[in-house]
């Protein structure tokens, strides 16, 4: 059976000062990110045991223990690509992302409009959550997820393609309990090339994703 691997990071730890301090990116990666891996691959051989003997009684929480950390891995697999040292701003088409920016508008009116109900999403999760700008194939729209832990109260068929981590082992650290603070400041690190491809790709795949011609 395959397992899931931590990917490498696509800079080095201080890459995304002052932004996120290098030994949070250190930590959330190498500690936190690492966890949801092994809690997903640990998972799998625990689900495959329980099948071998007939344990149907532990399925359940098993299968929502795989659907945590294998959550939690994919949102910071996209989450560290999201971001980079030369991000920020807005996109915009002279910079090759046109496409992302017309979009944007069309679902929310400008980018201004977006960009405030993203970061109330991710603001204003209660507990542990992210806020996220998702590809919707159905309505063919993006959309704003407020995800509780790392897959509760999303939309099915929705593609992730913009992910603000608001837990508190993302900013901590560095903001204390000043969330809004750090939400404000990781419009600084965007990658809106990054952005830009993942809603290229979730278009292109959105007619896999429909059940009904």
């Amino acid at each position: 059976m395959a397992v899931y691997t931590l990917p490498e990071l696509p800079y080095d730890y201080a890459a995304l000062e002052p932004v996120i301090d290098p030994q949070i990116v250190e930590l959330h990666h190498d500690k936190h990110h690492a966890a949801y891996v092994k809690g997903a691959n640990d998972t799998l051989e625990q689900l495959a045991e329980a099948r071998d003997k007939e344990s149907w009684g532990a399925v359940n929480g098993l299968e929502k223990n795989l659907a945590f950390h294998l959550s939690g891995h994919i949102l910071h697999s996209i989450y560290w690509h999201n971001m980079t040292g030369d991000g920020g701003g807005e996109p915009l088409a002279a910079d090759g992302v046109g496409e992302l920016a017309d979009a944007l508008t069309a679902s929310f009116g400008s980018f201004a409009g977006f960009k405030a109900q993203l970061t109330k999403a991710a603001a204003t999760t209660q507990g542990s959550g992210w806020g996220v700008l998702a590809y919707e194939p159905v309505g063919a729209r993006l959309i704003v997820e407020q995800v509780y832990d790392h897959q509760g109260n999303v939309g099915q068929g929705s593609v992730p393609i913009l992910v603000f981590d608001a837990w508190e082992h993302a900013f901590y650290l560095q903001y204390k309990n000043q969330k809004v603070d750090f939400i404000e400041a990781m419009w600084n690190v965007v990658n809106w090339q990054d952005v830009a491809k993942r809603y290229a790709s979730a278009k292109e795949r959105a007619h896999s994703l429909l059940l009904a011609p």
